[in-house]
């Protein structure tokens, strides 16, 4: 007997798609378990909780989202065949996606570990999984007993001929929409965003947060209606309360000191100072609570909050910023382009205590990243990565691979350069740019974008025109929002918004925000929008001031490319048997040399001599005989009868060497005079209209000896020699113009 599924299923219609959230059908032992289906793609998301057996001081939270291939139809590559080892980029980018806006959500106190888990198991052609598991980790730490303060939902905007549109499919994202916005929100406010645009102005992206924002309200009830149904009692936390004495000893001693502290402009002589006055304090409140250390563990957490106050008191009521800018001003740039003698191109940009070393590569189309996906394979040909050393913050530890954010910074700077980055059509290279931060102080992401597109203009890549980023912050207090533009570090741990732009003087080309409180205005949105454009056009400015445009040259040593064209029937004389000669061009130039079906040969070589070079290597496969024109030929075979022999003056060209045209002499039989491999030199006389090719060496021998020669006379058959000379008729036979017909059928067959 069949037991059916005891299991809770919602659905709701959003957008142009139908959402299904169904809850108990499996994974039951997780604290809470959602099955997410839109269309015929299924997400499965599991979030688990357990105590630690110590408090680890922060709250450890891991999400993770895995794409398995089955769910495609499809095999893994690689040698073992099976989803494992480290996430794809792309699962990387998309666990970020999902951690981002449900960490601030959990309940304040709350530090028992947390797992979540996303695993599309499912892949429909259509619908996207990543905002779907988005909303799916969402549902299940809603039903579940974790202490999460959501829902949130997870969705994406379009821009399609001028209208907004909610989960536009993947064909509709990537070939028809000026917008891929993804974007988290609550039922109050938009707490996350991160997407790419076609220049879009700042109207618009404001305009498609606000209309997403209010298109997915039915996904925030059916939520609510699932946790109603299925939903667990949540673990009960208790924050722990600030002990009103310590705090006020920690203040008193703290905060004089703290104020001018945070009035240093330099950051790491700012981190010293700030240090001194913690050490102060915390020695102030041991002398005091020497028998309470569990009391004592809150110094850290008033001193934050001391530090917070007094940054955000001062904007209040000055306008007036940690390094004494006010809120809109830019810090110093500085810029230098062709900074290191052997890349094809670099820069460096600084803002402020911010700087970015940024390299820019070029390749061949064999350089391009083979990404496998859901979709199938893929290529990409512009690759942008950030690398974030531990100096460039004055810290030494381990170096273990590209983290998370140093993937997100470099995709999200990627995002941004995109747009202007030339077509495949007019500009054939594979292009990576390479940014390492050198110093940090806020923002170096944004940094890195404008380097780039400094170190693409440097390298003579043209690129349609200059991008630049910056980072916008936010302090709210009471129901004050102040807006500041060009973050430092501190502005960024102490403030409630990180916020990045990206594009050109016409508009948008990548934004990222993060929420850290629960939402704020429409309007507010829109004014940190201008003030990012503002600050943006000003950089870009600065960096016109440098290099207004691409250079005109590609630099000496980026690769140089040529396209050539040849007969497609020649294909196969340039790549030759297994490939054999193809090699042997690479081999002796160094170069790449792809070669399309239609005939296109596009070559990318080390240096213009080796162009020059492989041109002319794989222009010989491509060669026609010309009529009076000699060649030095090699003998591929010798007929059976002995009166011709075909050979090969070009690659894959054979013509017919009869034996009445091999010498000024009579010469009886072939053989008495070549053989099979041996190199003669010999003059195309004719073209036939069949396409075979006569040859001969005796035209070559009287040119030689300073006769002047007629093709014609070598084109008309041989005169008659005296009739009586029965072995001159028979030699005539072998020698006419029949007799090399003859043999050219002969050796048509022979070929065939």
């Amino acid at each position: 007997m069949l037991i059916p599924f005891e299991k809770t299923t919602l659905k709701t219609g959003v957008g142009q798609i139908e959402i299904t959230l169904e809850s108990g059908k499996v994974a039951n032992q997780a604290n809470g378990s959602v099955w997410v289906r839109s269309g015929n793609t299924v997400v499965m998301v599991t979030a688990v909780t357990q105590p630690l057996e110590m408090d680890k001081g922060f709250f450890p939270l891991t999400v993770n989202y895995q794409e398995m291939q089955y769910a495609a139809g499809r095999i893994p590559g690689g040698y073992f065949r099976r989803e494992i080892g480290r996430p794809s980029e792309r699962e990387t980018l998309v666990s970020r996606l999902i951690d981002r806006p449900i960490r601030p959500l959990f309940k304040k106190g709350f530090r028992d570990e947390v797992q979540v888990l996303a695993s599309v198991h499912s892949a429909g052609k259509n619908t996207n999984p990543d905002v779907l598991a988005l909303t799916g980790a969402s549902a299940a730490l809603h039903v579940s007993d974790i202490p999460f303060e959501g829902p949130v939902v997870g969705a994406r905007v379009g821009y399609v001929d001028k209208e907004f549109v909610l989960f536009p499919t993947y064909r509709g994202t990537a070939e028809q929409s000026a917008l891929n916005l993804v974007f988290a929100a609550s039922r109050e406010a938009v707490v996350m965003v991160e997407g790419s645009a076609d220049f879009l102005s700042e109207e618009i992206i404001a305009e498609a947060l606000e209309w997403g924002h209010r298109q997915i309200t039915p996904l925030f009830d059916l939520q609510d209606e699932l946790r109603e149904k299925v939903g667990k009692p949540k673990i009960q936390v208790q924050a722990p309360e600030i002990d009103p004495g310590l705090q006020e000893l920690v203040r008193a001693a703290a905060a004089a000191d703290l104020d001018k502290a945070l009035s240093v402009p330099d950051k790491l002589s700012r981190r010293r100072a700030k240090a001194e006055v913690k050490v102060k304090a915390a020695t102030a409140a041991a002398e005091k609570y020497a028998d309470e250390p569990e009391l004592l563990k809150q110094v850290p957490e008033i001193l934050e909050n001391l530090e917070k106050t007094i940054v955000r008191e001062r904007i209040r009521t000055t306008g007036l910023r940690i390094d004494g800018r006010d809120l809109t001003t830019v810090r110093p740039l500085s810029i230098e382009v062709g900074a290191l003698p052997m890349t094809h191109g670099s820069a460096i940009f600084r803002r402020g205590e911010t700087s970015a070393l940024v390299t820019a590569t070029l390749g061949s189309s064999r350089d391009e990243q083979r990404i496998e996906t859901l979709l199938g394979e893929s290529t990409k040909r512009f690759m942008l990565h950030y690398n974030f050393p531990p100096y460039c913050v004055g810290e030494a530890r381990m170096l273990r691979g590209p983290s998370r954010r140093e993937i997100g910074h470099g995709v999200l700077a990627e995002r941004a350069l995109t747009p202007v980055v030339p077509n495949p059509d007019a500009f054939p290279f594979t292009l990576r740019v390479v940014s390492e931060i050198m110093d940090s102080n806020g923002s170096s992401s944004m940094a890195t974008v404008c380097g780039a597109t400094l170190a693409l203009m440097d390298a003579g890549v043209p690129i349609s025109e200059p991008v630049a980023g910056i980072a916008m912050g936010l302090a709210k207090e009471g129901d004050e929002f102040f807006v500041l533009t060009d973050i430092l570090g501190d502005e960024d741990a102490l403030g409630d918004m990180d916020f990045k732009v990206a594009g050109s003087k016409r508009g948008v080309t990548a934004i990222q925000m993060d929420m850290k409180v629960k939402g704020i205005p429409s309007e507010v949105l829109r004014r940190a929008l201008a003030q990012a454009r503002e600050a943006r056009l000003h950089i870009l400015g600065h960096m016109a001031e440098v290099l207004p445009e691409p250079r005109p040259e590609l630099s000496d040593l980026a690769p140089q490319m040529a396209e050539l064209y040849i007969n497609p029937e020649k294909i196969r004389s340039v790549i030759g048997p297994g490939g054999k000669n193809i090699k042997a061009i690479t081999q002796e130039t160094g170069a790449d040399v792809d070669i399309e079906d239609s005939g296109k040969i596009s070559i990318f070589a080390p240096d213009t001599a080796s162009l020059e070079k492989t041109k002319e290597m794989v222009l010989y496969y491509d060669q026609t005989p010309e009529p009076g024109k000699n060649y030095v030929g090699t003998v591929k075979k010798i007929l059976e009868s002995g009166q011709g022999a075909l050979v090969e003056i070009l690659p894959g060209v054979e013509g017919m060497l009869h034996v009445s045209q091999l010498d000024v002499e009579h010469i009886e039989n072939i053989t008495d005079l070549l053989q099979l491999g041996q190199e003669v030199t010999v003059k195309v006389i004719q073209l036939e209209a069949g396409g075979r090719i006569r040859l001969s060496r005796k035209a070559w021998l009287m040119e030689q000896a300073g006769q002047e020669i007629n093709l014609d006379d070598f084109r008309r058959p041989a005169p008659r020699r005296d009739s009586g000379d029965r072995g001159d008729r028979g030699d005539r036979g072998g020698r006419g113009d029949r007799g090399g017909r003859g043999d050219r059928g002969g050796r048509d067959r022979n070929r065939r």
